[in-house]
C-alpha cells in the first residue's frame, strides 16, 4: 500500500487531479469531505464547535461552513481552536480507511493544509499541485467565490514554494484540464503505481 498526500492551494486543481487519480485506480480521500463528516450534527465535534462558537454558526440546525469560515479565516487563533477540534478526528477517519486498504492500493489524500499541520511524516509520498496565484484567483471567482474570500483563504495557507519544498513530485497546473490529465497520468505511471507494486 502507498499513502500519498495530494496538496495544493485553493484553486490549484487538487479536486480535478483527485478525480483523475480515482479514474486511474487510486482510492481518493478528500480531507474537506472528512472534515464535513466529523462535524455532522450528533457528533462530539459538532457539540464542541457549538460550545465554542455559539448558535450563530448554525443554519437549519447544521453548521453553516460559510459562516464558520468567515470567523476562522479572519483570525488565526480562532482557526487554530477549530483545527484542534477537527484535525485529530479527520486523522482518525483517514486511519480507518488506510487500515481497511488492500495490499497494493494507492490511497491519495487530498489535503490542502499539509504544510500548515506538519503532516508530511504521515505519508509515503507527497505530490504538490501549483499554479500562478492570479490563475487560481480567476478559477475560484468563476466558481462563485468572492475575491475577498479568496484573499483571506490564501493568506491562511502556505505558499506554493513552501508546499514544493516538502513535495516528492510537483505538477504545474497552469494549463487546461487536458494538460492536467496528461500530467496526472504520467505521475500515476512513472511513480505511484510502480511504488505501490514495489511495496507488496
Amino acid at each position: 500500500m502507498l499513502l500519498v498526500a495530494l496538496t495544493g492551494g485553493i484553486g490549484s486543481g487538487k479536486s480535478l487531479a483527485g478525480e483523475y487519480l480515482a479514474a486511474l485506480g487510486a482510492v481518493v480521500v478528500d480531507s474537506d469531505q472528512l472534515a464535513r463528516q466529523v462535524v455532522e450534527r450528533g457528533t462530539p465535534a459538532f457539540d464542541e464547535i457549538l460550545a465554542r462558537f455559539g448558535d450563530e454558526i448554525l443554519r437549519d440546525g447544521n453548521i453553516d461552513r460559510s459562516k464558520l469560515g468567515e470567523l476562522v479565516f479572519a483570525d488565526p487563533k480562532v482557526r487554530q481552536e477549530l483545527e484542534a477540534i477537527t484535525h485529530p478526528r479527520i486523522r482518525e477517519a483517514l486511519d480507518e480507511i488506510v487500515n481497511s486498504a488492500d495490499p497494493g492500493d494507492v490511497i491519495v489524500n487530498q489535503i490542502p493544509l499539509l504544510v500548515e499541520t506538519g503532516g508530511k511524516a504521515r505519508f509515503d509520498y507527497v505530490v504538490a499541485i501549483t499554479a500562478p496565484i492570479e490563475l487560481r484567483r480567476q478559477r475560484c471567482i468563476a466558481r462563485g467565490m468572492k475575491e475577498y474570500e479568496f484573499d483571506k483563504r490564501v493568506s491562511a495557507q502556505a505558499s506554493d514554494e513552501e508546499r514544493a519544498a516538502i513535495a516528492d513530485y510537483i505538477i504545474d497546473n497552469t494549463g487546461d484540464a487536458d494538460a492536467l490529465l496528461r500530467a496526472v497520468e504520467e505521475l500515476w505511471e512513472t511513480e505511484l503505481r510502480r511504488r505501490a507494486l514495489a511495496s507488496q
